[in-house]
């Protein structure tokens, strides 16, 4: 063991938080790593619905153009990429905050309903785009399920070694836009 390394081969004196650590690990060979952490949501999200077209499993269904995303909307998108875009976005979802499941997910899309001259209400959002959007991110490999140790209780969806890859490898290539865009964020 090399002095002043811990055991993942990282050295401490570089590392101020989990986050930019300059590790032997995961191929970076000594340079700092960019993880979906470091950059913003929307260039993110950007950059994963560009891959996300690539994926075959991941198409919206022949109802998505008809279908509002919640009780609160008055009517459907109007992106023609949309499917991609949500998918992109509960991807990082749920590598940020899972495990997570279909009503937690639908919850995070949810906003408030104008109910007339009554008080507005907080509602989910639409809990049938939210499952089949998870159902084809299972199905592409991206995200699994998270099971307790007896293995028979399913805890909620969490993302896969693959889904965390293709994270990481979107957050490093928008990182120059996002330093362009973000002139502080260099500083991390």
């Amino acid at each position: 063991m090399l002095v002043g390394m811990n055991f993942y081969g990282c050295d401490k004196k570089n590392r101020s938080s989990r986050l930019n650590t300059v590790c032997w690990t995961a191929g970076t060979h000594g340079g700092a790593m960019t993880t979906y952490y470091d950059v913003p949501a929307d260039l993110l999200i950007t950059g994963l619905t560009e891959k996300m077209n690539s994926y075959e499993k991941i198409i919206a269904p022949e109802w998505a153009s008809q279908v509002k995303t919640g009780t609160h909307r008055e009517r459907p998108p109007v992106q023609d990429d949309w499917w991609h875009t949500r998918a992109a976005s509960i991807l990082r979802k749920v590598a940020i905050k899972g495990p997570i499941g279909t009503n937690r997910i639908s919850q995070e899309f949810g906003g408030v309903k104008n109910r007339g001259v009554k008080k507005n209400k907080a509602v989910s959002g639409s809990r049938n785009v939210s499952r089949k959007i998870l159902q084809q991110l299972a199905d592409s490999g991206l995200i699994e399920n998270s099971m307790n140790s007896a293995g028979t209780v399913i805890h909620g969806r969490v993302v896969s070694s693959i889904g965390q890859a293709l994270l990481d490898e979107v957050a490093h290539s928008v990182r120059g836009a996002a330093e362009q865009k973000y002139p502080g964020l260099e500083r991390y």
